[in-house]
């Protein structure tokens, strides 16, 4: 069964600002499963249809930079000059498309695995958990390789193991 929808058309006013005409459209479940939702659009001539559109095209755009300003800490950096900014932001979604691009890959060959809680059990990985798992990738690769020299191998269980990387991995 669809959604029922209703649209109409009201203004945006803001004090000392001109009055902006909106388009709104009003979603809900006739099952009652969600809440209604409210869309807006500064286009009244766009049909409902249209507007629900460019929500759902817009929301992969939308969850990139939630994951970048989660994760990656885009938008708060810290430099006091505009054009630190301006150059930081581009590396940080250089570095979120690289992490991206490097879970993939382990996701592929079935190396990221989502940490669960016991009163929580996911369905699917999110994004922590690829970085979390990018992040093992790249220290047992290069810092936890094997030592040349024997004396300096120590064993541990590999519970041990897996939790001294768990640990650093997850945190943010």
């Amino acid at each position: 069964m669809t959604s029922r929808f209703s649209a109409a058309g009201a203004v945006w006013y803001h004090s000392g600002l001109p009055v902006v005409p909106i388009r709104w459209v009003l979603v809900r479940d006739p099952l009652q499963r969600f809440e209604p939702q409210a869309f807006l659009s500064t286009d009244p001539a766009l049909t409902p249809q249209q507007i629900l559109e460019y929500y759902v095209d817009r929301w992969q755009i939308e969850v990139t930079f939630e994951e970048a300003r989660q994760h990656l800490g885009v938008g708060t950096q810290r430099q006091w000059s505009d054009l630190a900014i301006a150059r930081s932001t581009p590396v940080l979604f250089g570095l979120y498309s690289l992490v991206t691009l490097m879970g993939a890959d382990l996701f592929e060959r079935g190396a990221v695995r989502a940490r669960q809680a016991a009163w929580y059990v996911k369905e699917h990985r999110t994004f922590n958990d690829i970085l979390a798992s990018v992040r093992m990738s790249l220290w047992e690769s290069r810092h936890f390789s094997m030592s040349q020299l024997r004396r300096n191998a120590v064993k541990i269980p590999r519970p041990l193991y897996d939790a001294f990387l768990n640990t650093p991995a997850y945190a943010s």
